[in-house]
């Protein structure tokens, strides 16, 4: 029986779906073989490029964030803030994670950061980059509005910024950090171990827009700095800056320097230099305005040394203050010692009052020259007072073998050796602090460090009744007087050298005093450096400095006047200058 024709058609083989057996098994372990490489794979990569691919993965979205470390407070002895940090926000970015910026977005971003639009494309261009900084220490607001820009990729972190209230008044104690946070002046830099801390971190887990998926360790935390509490009494700073300006402007000198210690103790109450700087805006700030002049310049401090052969002589008991002197020009070699003010004879207290060169001279060549280079050893000049501070100068006291006589007259009013204002200064506590050398601290002592012995007291006390002749009518620092108190102190006039001579016009004024003369408890001393206002003499241009700072020095320390409180000072107009030449 033959079936119907649309049945056979319909049940006939198909060409197309027709498989030879030997093909069907070559696709069967072909697809066996290529799911079996995939399990290998997966294997593999899981197992033994594990770490690999881990690390990998961190690389790029795992990012370790610094805590950054609170650094500490420096105050003055009083508590009141010198330098402060306060938080400020930075912008950063990473190229390599970041999709193109639209240009309307990159252009925002640029205007809001005040940087060229070119300058922001370069620093997100290089995608070799994982981190960068666009702009560091900007407000928080303004950090606000940078990441209301929504910019994949762009961040903001915090970070602190050193404020100082004081401004230039103590610029040259203070210093300055840099934008890392870092001292680079200053005690912010002798002291930047204890100021920074120790910063902390983060490790996280960001996502490619930059936000933070999970913490991948335990945070460690910062370590803030710790507080400097300084010798300095803001105070009496601001005096002493504002008196050194009045006087450097007043004499158009080139710069000044002063230095106030306390007589007692040795603790640095005021250090100010000026021309100064704010440290606060750098943006101007030139080379000669950073130097710490009272620790870093170097001079020959002309007649202000002439105290020292004088209590030398004083302690051996080759003279007494009454003991009489020639005092008339003599020849050493082809050499003559002279004073500017002539006369035939002086007694020891009229040497240090009329500033004899010849008198201090002689008592200078009392001694051979290792004597004397021994007790101006002592004193500590040739080195530095480790203080501490950065920078600070040694000065210049040359070996005795190799003196000469002359040379030896000389170094007695001071030519012929180095000191820095400060090393001047604390050489002044013998007179204060009854013949014991004090160290300088820059830091506020809870009790006084131990004095070196160098004199005897009852000399250091003489010392004191002779130099208080000095301020007193007929000496050489009239003007450098105090209503209610005794002054005790020395004036030197130096001309500075030049290309190995010393230049006719070019002078430093001195004045180092300290008071109450009767019990000491402040030094003060003043440089000022080229005066050119038509006197260059230290009396005149540097005592009247020396007069303000501490007539309010000691009322802002309600020492107590030890002068009758109705005495009445000379005017300064009425009052002679008297010439010294060293």
């Amino acid at each position: 029986m033959r079936q119907p024709q649309s049945f056979a058609r319909r049940n006939a083989p198909r060409p197309g779906l027709i498989m030879a057996p030997g093909r069907v098994r070559f696709v069967l372990w072909s697809l066996g073989a290529l799911f079996f490489l995939l399990i290998v794979r997966a294997l593999y990569l899981q197992t033994v490029q594990q770490d690999f691919l881990q690390n990998q993965g961190e690389a790029r979205f795992r990012r370790t964030l610094v805590l950054e470390a609170n650094r500490g407070v420096i105050t003055d002895r009083n508590g009141q803030p010198l330098a402060i940090s306060t938080p400020v926000q930075s912008i950063w970015a990473s190229p390599e994670d970041m999709p193109p910026v639209p240009p309307d977005k990159l252009a925002a971003l640029a205007r809001l950061l005040e940087m060229p639009v070119g300058d922001v494309a370069a620093k997100l261009a290089d995608k070799k980059r994982e981190f960068v900084f666009l702009k560091r220490q900007i407000s928080p607001e303004l950090a606000a509005e940078v990441m209301a820009l929504g910019i994949p990729g762009v961040a903001r972190q915090q970070e602190f910024r050193r404020y100082y209230p004081a401004g230039e008044v103590m610029a040259h104690v203070v210093g300055f950090t840099g934008v890392d946070g870092r001292g680079q002046e200053g005690l912010e830099l002798a002291r930047e171990k204890m100021l920074a801390g120790k910063n902390g971190s983060r490790v996280v887990l960001k996502d490619r827009r930059g936000h933070i998926i999970e913490d991948l360790a335990a945070i460690e935390r910062p370590r803030d700095g710790q507080t400097l509490t300084l010798s300095i009494d803001q105070r009496i700073q601001y005096l002493a800056f504002r008196e050194l300006r009045n006087a450097v402007e007043l004499n158009k000198a080139r710069a000044g320097g002063v230095v106030v210690l306390d007589g007692k103790t040795g603790e640095v109450l005021a250090l100010a230099n000026y021309p100064s700087y704010n440290p606060n805006n750098r943006s101007a700030l030139e080379p000669e305005m950073r130097r710490n002049r009272a620790v870093v310049d170097l001079f020959e401090p002309g007649s202000t040394m002439k105290p020292f052969p004088v209590s030398m002589a004083i302690e051996a008991g080759k003279v007494r203050p009454d003991t009489w002197m020639d005092t008339k020009p003599y020849m050493i070699g082809p050499a003559t010692v002279r004073d500017s003010h002539p006369k035939p004879a002086m007694t020891v207290t009229e040497v240090i009052q009329k500033s004899s060169n010849v008198g201090s001279s002689k008592m200078a060549l009392m001694f051979a020259p290792e004597q004397m280079w021994t007790f101006y050893d002592q004193l500590g000049f040739g080195r530095s007072t480790r203080s501490g501070f950065p920078g600070e100068a040694s000065g210049r006291l040359r070996n005795w073998q190799g003196w000469r006589p002359i040379e030896q007259a000389t170094m007695s009013f001071g030519y012929g050796v180095s000191v820095s204002l400060i090393q001047l200064a604390r050489a002044y506590t013998i007179f204060t602090n009854d013949g014991g050398l004090l160290p300088v601290s820059f830091t506020r002592l809870a009790s006084p460090l131990p004095a070196r012995p160098v004199l005897k007291p009852d000399t250091a006390r003489k010392m004191r009744e002779m130099m208080m002749s000095v301020t007193q009518e007929g000496g050489t620092a009239v003007r450098a007087q105090v209503l209610g108190y005794h002054v005790a102190g020395k004036t030197g006039t130096s001309r500075k050298l030049e290309g190995g001579r010393y230049a006719a016009n070019k002078h430093i004024g001195l004045f180092v005093g300290f008071a109450p003369a009767t019990a000491p408890r402040l030094i003060v001393a003043v440089m000022i450096d080229e005066p050119r206002g038509g006197s260059y003499y230290g009396g005149t241009v540097a005592g009247p400095a020396f007069s303000a700072i501490t007539a309010g020095s000691l009322r802002i320390l309600g020492v107590k006047p030890d002068a009758p409180s109705n005495n009445t000072l000379i005017p300064l107009d009425q009052i002679p200058e008297i010439r010294e030449d060293a």
